[in-house]
């Protein structure tokens, strides 16, 4: 890579993937995609595949067959398709676009995994990356985003802790508490001493403006299927934990995808979670 790498994380991950797959990345095609509802799936022509939460709540475009159609990639034209040429999308302002440009270039990150391993000097373990976080008691948490069950165990903990979020109705009474509006992250997340959120952030355009906050010496972890499995792109933003997965059985997490599947239908089945700890990233 480069000295100075891409501005954005989405870009020096397209890159890096792009840069260690050489010649191999214009080879690969689609065989099928699937935008389901809660997420999307893809499998390549050499059997890697992919996996991005569906941002369905954010398709504001999505609401008659004239205006969602400019929403979607090229329904029916995707299959045969090149990959690299479905990364374009990773810089359209189109949410869905997105959502299948990052499983594709979860898919590609994949056949580095099927022919490389994991990424050199980081720490690979099975499971939840939420396990792998180092988090002292005491230890101030900033969560982006309502996700249930890391604050039931936040809570169980009596760990002092902040979720930021654009949708307060996606918590539970007993949740309010926690609460903090998405627009206070200036504040909160530069105090934090742990920092989580879903790759979902990566969809939506935030997660580059929330890493930049970070204080020096923070944990920060980004969790979920939409993470990429590179490792130094997530460093060099001082991230350390990246949780993602890996797609074990495509064909039949794609049928599960097609009849409305989430998490709890694939998840120790067809796809594994996968943790990445980082390494300091040497200056």
């Amino acid at each position: 890579m480069a000295d100075c790498p891409p501005a954005t994380l989405l870009a020096d991950l397209h890159a890096t993937v792009v840069e260690r797959l050489g010649a191999e990345a214009e080879s690969l095609t689609f065989e099928r995609a699937v935008l389901g509802i809660f997420f999307t799936g893809v499998k390549l022509a050499n059997g890697a595949g992919g996996l991005c939460a569906t941002p369905i709540k954010s398709v504001p475009e999505a609401v008659c067959c004239p205006s969602s159609a400019k929403a979607m990639p090229i329904p029916g034209k995707i299959a045969g398709r090149k990959a690299v040429q479905v990364l374009d999308d990773l810089y359209r302002p189109q949410d869905l676009r997105r959502t299948l440009a990052i499983a594709t270039l979860n898919a590609l990150a994949e056949t580095l995994w099927m022919r490389d391993g994991g990424p050199a000097g980081a720490e690979v373990s099975d499971g939840d990356a939420f396990d792998a976080l180092v988090i002292p008691p005491g230890a101030r948490v900033a969560l982006v985003g309502a996700f249930p069950p890391y604050m039931r165990e936040l809570r169980r903990r009596g760990q002092p802790f902040h979720v930021l979020e654009m949708d307060p109705a996606t918590l539970r009474p007993e949740e309010m508490p926690f609460y903090a509006s998405a627009d206070r992250a200036p504040e909160l997340v530069p105090k934090a001493d742990v920092f989580i959120t879903t790759g979902t952030t990566l969809i939506n355009g935030t997660l580059d403006g929330l890493l930049r906050l970070l204080r020096p010496g923070a944990e920060a972890a980004v969790i979920g299927p939409t993470a990429t499995l590179i490792a130094e792109p997530f460093a060099r933003r001082g991230v350390t934990a990246v949780g993602g997965t890996r797609v074990r059985a495509p064909d039949e997490l794609l049928e599960l995808l097609a009849e409305g599947g989430s998490g709890y239908h694939f998840f120790g089945k067809t796809v594994e979670r996968v943790t990445l700890r980082l390494p300091p990233l040497q200056q």
